[in-house]
């Protein structure tokens, strides 16, 4: 059995391959006498990992780190430098090609960070962008400036703000949402080849307010990371 796992900057999820299928557990419901292989795709803490590492030492399991390559499969990295993109955004851009072949993907994963990137119809990654997530970009914004603030009740919205934390909150909103919408601008191609894919901890937030269809996938990672498996073994 494969224990596939994603660290992100603040969550970690764990998932078992099994027979193909990919369920999410808890790290204390992890079967240890069962696993074979470990997989990591890290881009939060190292310290993250240490119960993991002590376990897995204890039942001489190894663990593998998740890299990423110029090429996997049919998936093309948009990097001339491959080695400086995340290993996050590598793999979910792998399980946007891979979940929905000949479409072009638009893959939003937001958590401490938002990440954007577009992966056309023949697996070609087209590049993106790094934006901060939602409370990074509101504690930048309250930490830099002298009368701004927000709070801990007011809703996400894409109303014009007519108070301060509304307009802080709703700004953050609107302008994550517009960098999916100029993403997707910038194909050239039909709305209906546009298969637009949100993940991470604001995921399925963005997805409710984005007025098209899309989908939500909370284990994208995951799905990237077993596909990653099936070519490097």
């Amino acid at each position: 059995m494969r224990l596939l796992i994603d660290v992100g900057n603040t969550a970690v999820k764990i998932g078992v391959d099994c027979d193909g299928k990919i369920a999410q557990i808890n790290e204390a419901d992890i079967p240890w006498l069962d696993v074979d292989d470990i997989v990591v795709a890290q881009v939060g803490h190292a310290n993250a990992l240490a119960s993991i590492k002590q376990h897995a030492a204890r039942y001489n399991i190894n663990i593998r780190q998740a890299t990423v390559t110029q090429k996997l499969g049919k998936v093309n990295c948009g990097y001339a430098q491959y080695q400086n993109l995340g290993i996050d955004r590598w793999l979910a851009v792998i399980a946007g090609h891979y979940l929905y072949p000949n479409q072009y993907c638009v893959v939003v994963d937001s958590g401490t960070a938002t990440k954007v990137d577009v992966v056309n119809q023949v697996g070609q990654h087209l590049g993106g962008w790094i934006l901060p997530g939602l409370d990074m970009m509101i504690a930048s914004l309250l930490a830099n400036t002298e009368k701004v603030f927000s709070d801990n009740t007011s809703l996400f919205e894409q109303g014009l703000g007519c108070n301060t934390p509304n307009a802080v909150k709703n700004g953050a909103l609107v302008s994550t949402l517009g960098a999916v919408y100029t993403a997707i601008a910038q194909l050239e191609c039909d709305a209906t080849d546009i298969q637009v894919i949100f993940a991470g901890g604001y995921g399925e937030l963005l997805q409710q307010h984005y007025d098209k269809p899309s989908v939500f996938i909370d284990d994208l990672v995951l799905k990237g990371l077993k596909s990653w498996c099936d070519f490097i073994r």
